[in-house]
């Protein structure tokens, strides 16, 4: 049988639109040569905008939904992004937004001398981001660089680290509150920048397996994972926050004496709220689900036991009332936290 000719045809040109929340460049009709070969062909615009020229190799892998990814950089080593800002009164906030928006150079310029203070809050911002580094440094100019290299920092890895600190932020903030330990409760105060260290550092991961798919691939993290872990992150870091309250108001108010009787009770229910949290990442690592109801399940009860709590306190002086009701807030709102975790898994 004589080869026949083949013929390439395209949909006529649509506009952008989306597809399931997806936007799509344009629709093509699947082709079928005389061997059985399946073709498609590839938008011309975009060839051109992304420099795929005849004879160029693409990489093709297959997406968990069943999609193909087409990825024009195939064996191309991508330039670092830069960013440059001005060192204002909210330089550790732009250092601090730019790390997370993946940046991997960040220049801090002005045509006048960085002012001491200036110099030391950017300092400061470099220290609290994981992987930051100043690499070169005049009376001018700063220039920051991340020399994280993603694929060596499984998100796995660095959420189950955020959550074992903020885990234990818990429990020392109760046990200093239950000993009267001001020196223990300084001490978690302190830990809770660890925490946001390895929150911003995770963002920062997420942000970057988005962007480049095969580096999700690698990982094994799909986008709908990414945006699991990014929530669970932030309720953990939250965590980690309400737990600082309880220290920094131990901390703050001197010596300042609980019921026995209150603090007996609180550190029971206490350890009910940590159970609770401490099943509830459980659950999200193990995708466990009865696991996760059995954790939402508990809320009414803790609920129950907070605000008996509150009851026993009413007639104590004003800085007891005044810490408990610190404390009981604090514990109030972990409860939500362990309760959002279990419920980024439940059937929706």
């Amino acid at each position: 049988m004589a080869n026949r000719p083949l013929y390439i045809f395209k949909v006529p040109a649509y506009k952008p639109f989306t597809i399931k929340g997806i936007e799509v460049l344009e629709l093509r009709r699947i082709q079928e040569t005389g061997g059985g070969t399946v073709l498609v062909s590839l938008p011309k615009g975009w060839a051109e905008r992304v420099g795929v020229k005849k004879g160029a190799v693409v990489a093709m892998s297959e997406r968990e939904d069943g999609s193909i990814l087409v990825d024009p950089r195939y064996g191309v080593e991508q330039a670092p992004k830069t960013a440059v800002i001005s060192p204002t009164k909210n330089v550790r906030r732009e250092i601090t937004s730019r790390y997370l928006l993946g940046y991997d150079i960040i220049q801090v310029t002005t045509k006048e001398r960085i002012h001491p203070n200036l110099r030391d809050d950017i300092k400061n911002a470099v220290r609290r981001l994981v992987g930051l580094e100043i690499i070169e440094e005049n009376a001018r100019s700063m220039t920051i660089q991340c020399l994280l290299e993603p694929s060596g920092f499984p998100p796995e890895r660095i959420l189950r680290r955020e959550y074992l600190i903020a885990g234990g932020m818990h429990r020392d903030a109760i046990s200093s509150l239950e000993e009267e330990d001001e020196h223990l409760a300084k001490m978690v105060a302190e830990r809770d920048e660890e925490v946001d260290r390895l929150y911003f550092l995770l963002v920062r991961l997420l942000r970057a397996i988005i962007q480049n798919p095969r580096l999700g691939d690698s990982i094994g993290l799909s986008p709908l994972d990414c945006l699991d872990y990014r929530l669970v992150a932030s309720f953990v870091e939250a965590i980690g926050d309400g737990s600082a309250e309880v220290a920094q108001a131990l901390h703050g108010k001197g010596q300042v004496s609980l019921p026995k009787d209150f603090v007996s009770k609180l550190k029971a229910v206490s350890d009910e709220i940590y159970s609770m949290h401490e099943g509830a990442m459980r659950a999200f690592f193990t995708r466990n689900l009865s696991l996760a109801e059995e954790i939402i399940d508990k809320k009414d009860s803790i609920d129950r036991s907070l605000q008996s709590l509150a009851g026993l306190i009413s007639g104590e002086s004003q800085k007891a009332l005044t810490l408990s009701s610190i404390v009981l807030g604090s514990l109030d709102r972990i409860v939500d936290h362990a309760i959002d975790i279990a419920d980024s898994l439940t059937p929706k």
